[in-house]
């Protein structure tokens, strides 16, 4: 199994980013996905999830509206797209499956800074 999390970076307060996390190892296309994000100091948190087949997406309060998470499950990748982006999102962002059972990636770092 392994996820590779991509497209992080330092980004102004207001801008966007869109993080990608191609995904190896196991049927893709069956498992409900989520994106969390860690903070320094902080636990890890889910901040969105997609159904197998994108049906249906749920979202953290801190994100709603300001994040949209999507996926191809031709290309194995679920997407996180990152609007609006406030100091407070700054943390390195991960995917796995919605139950984080999986051996995760190293993330990408996002930084929402002046």
């Amino acid at each position: 199994v392994q996820f590779v999390e991509s497209g992080g970076g330092l980004v102004q307060p207001g801008g966007s980013l869109r993080l990608s996390c191609a995904v190896s190892g196991f049927t893709f296309s069956g498992y409900h996905m989520s994106w969390y994000r860690q903070a320094p100091g902080k636990e890890r948190e889910r901040v969105a999830s997609i159904t197998p087949v994108g049906g249906s997406r749920n979202y953290a309060d801190s994100v709603k509206g300001r994040f949209t998470i999507s996926r191809d499950n031709a290309k194995n990748t679920v997407y996180l797209q990152m609007n609006s982006l406030k100091p407070e999102d700054t943390a390195v962002y991960y995917c796995n499956t919605y139950s984080g059972s999986l051996l995760w990636g190293q993330g990408t770092q996002v930084t929402v800074s002046s």
